[in-house]
C-alpha cells in the first residue's frame, strides 16, 4: 500500500541552488527536505524533478514512492491555511 502525501509530479521542482520544492500554487512553495515554506521567484526555478533526484529523496526517506505522474512524500508539515474571520 502506498503511503505519504501524493503530489502531482509536475509541481515538484528543483531550484538553481539545488533546493527541491513543491509548488502548491498561489506563490506558496515548500522545501521537501526541511518542510519549510519558502519564497521562490520564477527565475530561480531550474527544472522539474528527475528520476535520479527522486531516487535520492527515496534513499534519504523523504519520498515513499513515485511514478511518472505522482510523488508520495513522507512527513510534510501541513500547509498554512487562512482562517475565515
Amino acid at each position: 500500500m502506498v503511503s505519504g502525501t501524493p503530489v502531482n509530479r509536475q509541481w515538484v521542482i528543483v531550484l538553481k541552488d539545488g533546493t527541491i520544492a513543491i509548488d502548491w500554487g498561489d506563490g506558496l512553495f515548500q522545501d521537501v527536505r526541511s518542510g519549510d515554506f519558502i519564497a521562490v521567484l520564477e527565475k530561480e526555478v531550474s527544472h522539474h524533478i528527475s528520476n535520479e533526484e527522486l531516487d535520492w529523496l527515496t534513499k534519504i526517506g523523504r519520498v515513499g514512492s513515485f511514478t511518472r505522474q505522482i510523488v508520495h512524500f513522507h512527513s510534510l508539515p501541513e500547509r498554512p491555511q487562512k482562517t475565515i474571520e
